[in-house]
């Protein structure tokens, strides 16, 4: 390989060209890996039925299954979850229903998860009083701890957590010009 070919191959700086993208670190390249190892291994087990079908003389109806099967609606959708990278967003997706069982019923009572940020990995909890979002505030550690223990490491790395929204402003006669009423020191 000449100089010439090493120095096109090699990333580009802000100065020489287009800017280098950040590289992936830690469960991000886990995935990658995991997903490449899946995609050879599979692969290798494509090349070999072929392989097999060929030698006993071509592709045959029978009772065994094959690759033209149907498959079972679960295989499927965890198949394309694989495939597209929803990994995360669906085990998140799965916490967000379980939330009772994760929390406890007290807890999941008067705070509701909203969103999980994938990019940030901040999981958004709306509370229902001021003394709940308190309480979850001083839980949050802890419950990072568990939802990553069940999700797997990092997947969850802040909680933000929102008291309530207030009451419905109303205006009418009634109500001062230029007034918001009551909601000026709720929450």
């Amino acid at each position: 390989m000449s100089s010439e070919e090493a120095a096109e191959g090699a990333p580009k700086d802000a100065s020489g060209g287009a800017p280098k993208p950040p590289e992936p670190s830690g469960v991000d390249l886990a995935r990658v890996a995991l997903r490449a190892a899946k995609e050879q291994a599979r692969a290798r087990g494509d090349a070999a039925q072929q392989k097999k079908q060929a030698r006993r003389g071509g592709l045959r109806s029978g009772a065994r299954a094959d690759g033209r099967d149907p498959l079972p609606l679960g295989s499927a959708i965890n198949r394309l979850i694989t495939e597209r990278g929803w990994e995360t967003p669906a085990a998140v997706g799965g916490v967000m229903g379980r939330w009772p069982q994760i929390v406890g019923d007290d807890l999941a009572n008067h705070c509701v998860p909203q969103r999980y940020d994938e990019d940030e990995r901040v999981l958004t909890v709306q509370c229902d009083s001021t003394a709940w979002a308190t309480q979850l505030r001083l839980m949050a550690p802890q419950l990072v701890a568990r939802l990553n223990e069940d999700l797997g490491h990092g997947t969850v790395r802040l909680i933000k957590v929102l008291g309530p929204g207030g009451p419905a402003r109303r205006f009418g006669p009634l109500r001062a010009p230029g007034s918001t009423g009551p909601g000026d020191t709720y929450g």
